[in-house]
């Protein structure tokens, strides 16, 4: 890891909490629904909805409001009233307005990395919502590049290293999802650690071990400051 250049950080229960939040509204979101079927029917419409919208919507807590809008109209079988689709607009609204809750270890791992490395952010979701956050996080000046990416597949990252001038053998991608935050950079020839997170959305979850020598499995994401500097 010589040759180490740019340090990536996913964002979202990264460097902060995020799927919880999205966990608390899905269960108001199956109370709100619990009339027409159980909560497991219901998460697994939801969850059906939001895969086959992700081409349309992209991630992020828009999309998520529009999925389940639909998924209420399909349960319902389009007889959900208005004031129910209210409730949902605002629990996205409440979504929106969440605060960014530093995850333990962030601000001194930024501390020890910055100025050894270039530090860029790289994440999924919606561009706005992701700006708001890393403004009210406090942790925009240490970042040389913020990437907002519409996904995180081989060629999303390639993308991203050509526009920081770097080859895929300079890059260490930091993140909680083995599948948007780990595997895709090790395809390509980069370095990536995962610091799991309590929480993980079921799409980002993967069936397999991961063995790979540019590969490294963090218990808490300061100890990447050893290894690292």
């Amino acid at each position: 890891m010589k040759k180490l250049k740019v340090i990536a950080f996913d964002a979202d229960d990264t460097l902060w909490g995020n799927e919880m939040y999205f966990d608390e509204t899905e269960k108001k979101f199956c109370g709100l629904m619990e009339d027409y079927l159980s909560h497991q029917g219901i998460s697994s419409e939801l969850f059906q909805i939001e895969i086959a919208n992700l081409k349309l919507y992209g991630y992020g807590i828009k999309g998520y409001i529009l999925s389940m809008i639909e998924a209420a109209m399909k349960i319902s079988n389009n007889t959900i009233s208005i004031e129910a689709i209210e409730k949902i607009v605002q629990y996205g609204k409440d979504l929106l307005e969440k605060p960014v809750d530093l995850l333990e270890g962030v601000t001194e791992t930024l501390e020890a990395l910055s100025g050894k490395y270039k530090l860029v952010v790289a994440t999924k979701g919606d561009l706005l919502d992701q700006r708001r956050k890393l403004h009210n996080s406090g942790l925009g000046p240490y970042f040389h590049h913020i990437e907002v990416m519409s996904d995180k597949q081989e060629i999303d990252y390639l993308d991203l290293i050509k526009r920081l001038e770097i080859q895929p053998d300079e890059f260490y991608m930091i993140g909680n999802s083995l599948k948007s935050d780990v595997l895709p950079v090790l395809s390509i020839g980069g370095y990536a650690a995962h610091i799991p997170f309590h929480t993980t959305w079921a799409h980002e979850k993967i069936d397999h071990k991961v063995e790979h020598p540019n590969f490294t499995t963090l218990q808490q994401l300061t100890d990447i400051i050893p290894l690292l500097t």
